[in-house]
């Protein structure tokens, strides 16, 4: 048999196999490059939630109490804009009045349901973190005026 029958063998890469190993690559690190960025963008935005979580915590620490005429005030802390409305809180169960050892109507502290937002914006969308607890309404001081 002659070498020359069957062709040089072959050394190296062809040019289309060398296309296709580029392109397989560059897809891959296009995917990798969104997830990585995907990621990034989900640690910020973690980030400034954390931070409107903050704020909202250290305004509800502002009182351990509300007054009988409510809570509503708004502010800026951290860059971040917040609003706070409360409002009285009726409860839809009755009152134990029979129950032994119950405390009677007079002895019940009237509560206030407490909504606080906390505001961002996140680039050109605005964001928006709620709170909403309850907090007792402040017994008058001795000699205060009661409403």
């Amino acid at each position: 048999m002659n070498p020359s029958q069957f062709g040089r063998a072959q050394q190296g890469l062809s040019l289309l196999e060398l296309l296709v190993a580029f392109s397989i690559m560059a897809l891959s690190i296009g995917l990798l490059y969104r997830s990585m960025g995907g990621s990034a963008r989900s640690v910020a935005d973690m980030a400034q939630q954390q931070q409107a979580a903050l704020v909202a915590e250290s305004v509800l620490a502002l009182r351990d109490a509300v007054t009988p005429e409510g809570w509503n005030e708004t502010g800026t802390s951290a860059g971040l804009r917040w609003a706070v409305s409360s409002q009285p809180f009726t409860t839809p169960l009755p009152w134990p009045l029979e129950s032994a050892g119950a405390p009677q109507p007079a002895d019940r502290v009237p509560l206030h349901e407490i909504r606080l937002s906390v505001f961002w914006a996140d680039g050109t969308r605005p964001r928006q973190l709620d709170v909403t607890t309850l907090l007792p309404q402040r017994k008058p001081f001795p000699g205060e005026a009661q409403p």
